[in-house]
């Protein structure tokens, strides 16, 4: 039984622990560019951002019509993959917030359990998460459903009014406030400039909101107080 005096803070991976979605983003509007369809970078972002795998190739399919079959999703994989190794960044301090962070904690993505570790392992910040780490593929349904952070609290033994979840998307956020959980909107990605982001971030009325990734620390903290 979970154990509902515990703390537990689950973060995302994507847009909280590495600086990933405009890449991911660019590789997806180019991909779909070669299959005819034209879609704006801001637009990609309102429709993908947070989503599993499967949920991307459900839209595809159903609104832009675009079959994501496996030589499409490979060479997605491949490009995304080619970039991340180049140019993949940590969000800023997120290292030095996990090493002073006096708590246990987790990853929930929605990616799949190979692109979460080659991200987390070409910033250098796998051996600080491993071996709890969970993704998307491991439930039914991926976010905004609760199923992956119910899955990881059950998992780590964390009851989820126990837990606080770090967040960038809308899907992530929705997903958290589903399954019962606190959860802190993690502004400070290079994506999260854009108006249409922020306001829909705002609608979904965020325990917490915050741009600056050590300042977690003392939110935390607080929040326990």
């Amino acid at each position: 039984m979970a154990d509902a005096e515990k703390r537990l803070v689950v973060f995302d991976c994507d847009g909280v622990l590495v600086d990933s979605e405009p890449l991911s983003i660019a590789v997806l509007v180019e991909a779909m560019r070669e299959e005819g369809v034209e879609i704006s970078e801001e637009e990609a972002y309102e429709r993908f951002l947070g989503r599993s795998l499967a949920t991307l190739v459900e839209t595809l399919h159903r609104e832009f019509h675009v079959f994501a079959g496996e030589a499409f999703l490979e060479r997605i994989r491949k490009d995304l993959y080619a970039r991340f190794r180049a140019e993949l960044k940590p969000i800023k301090g997120i290292a030095e917030t996990l090493d002073a962070l006096d708590m246990p904690r987790c990853v929930a993505s929605s990616s799949q359990m190979e692109r979460i570790r080659l991200s987390l392992g070409v910033t250098g910040l796998l051996d600080r998460l491993e071996p709890d780490i969970f993704s998307a593929t491991m439930v039914k349904r991926g976010k905004p459903a609760p199923d992956l952070f119910l899955h990881a609290a059950e998992r780590m033994g964390v009851a989820p009014e126990a837990c606080i979840v770090v967040e960038d998307s809308p899907a992530g956020i929705m997903a958290a406030k589903a399954a019962g959980m606190t959860v802190f909107a993690f502004t400070g990605g290079s994506h999260a400039n854009l108006p249409s982001y922020l306001a829909e971030l705002r609608r979904l009325s965020p325990d917490v909101t915050f741009d600056l990734m050590p300042d977690l620390i003392h939110l935390v903290r607080k929040h326990r107080a």
